[in-house]
């Protein structure tokens, strides 16, 4: 029976880390949402935004096995978060990257602190060169990260200022799946006390800014994302 577009089924397959050839052998995070939404199995279902899904797979790759379960609430969140407009397309893939740079940027090492910090300056960048009132909404998303690294922040835009290119590199899914890399493996490794949590509420945080920026946001959740409301 096919199921119910963007509901959770009585039986679940079991998460877990990377690709599976069927459901039978349980089953990733957007591997569950292809099936949700009607598609052929597959952890690159059409049905979520490239970017947010890349997300999501890393999230499910790095949640610990005894906390990876909880990640099924948030699967039907993220079908139907996708569009067929390149300037809105753009926006998600900077957001999420963003969204994943400023939550790992605090609690990451010193190495991966410095390549966040020029993730999220780079997003900037592109931000103001799309569109000038898109970058003023992220914009306090932007500075209260970094001003919990202003360490990782200095030594970024020193070297920025150093790579003359910079200014006309134009930002790609690549360049998002770069920052959202180093961002997920930053929170999973870092020193911290529940890592798992973080990666849930980085990956819920990043949904519902993907909502925003479609439309299709609820009210209950406005109070978590003020950058983009």
């Amino acid at each position: 029976m096919k199921p119910v577009q963007g509901s959770l089924p009585d039986i679940m397959p079991v998460l877990s880390r990377g690709k599976h050839r069927t459901p039978k052998s349980g089953g990733c995070f957007m591997e569950f949402a292809s099936y949700l939404a009607g598609e052929s199995w597959s952890d690159h279902p059409a049905c979520t935004h490239p970017v947010l899904a890349s997300l999501a797979r890393m999230v499910n790759d790095c949640t610990s096995d005894g906390a990876r379960s909880r990640l099924a609430l948030l699967i039907p969140s993220v079908i139907g978060l996708t569009s067929s407009d390149q300037r809105i397309d753009k926006r998600i893939e900077i957001v999420v990257a963003l969204r994943a740079g400023c939550e790992a940027l605090p609690t990451a090492s010193l190495e991966r602190q410095r390549a966040l910090a020029v993730g999220v300056l780079t997003c900037e960048r592109n931000a103001s060169v799309l569109d000038p009132q898109f970058a003023e909404r992220v914009g306090p998303l932007i500075r209260t990260a970094l001003q919990k690294a202003p360490d990782a922040e200095r030594w970024a835009r020193d070297f920025l200022g150093s790579v003359h290119s910079w200014s006309h590199t134009k930002f790609t899914p690549r360049t998002a799946d770069t920052i959202i890399r180093v961002a997920v493996q930053g929170i999973s490794e870092a020193c911290i006390s529940d890592p798992d949590a973080r990666l849930y509420v980085l990956l819920d945080h990043a949904i519902n800014d993907c909502r925003v920026l479609l439309g299709t946001r609820t009210p209950d959740r406005t109070a978590q994302l003020p950058a983009l409301a």
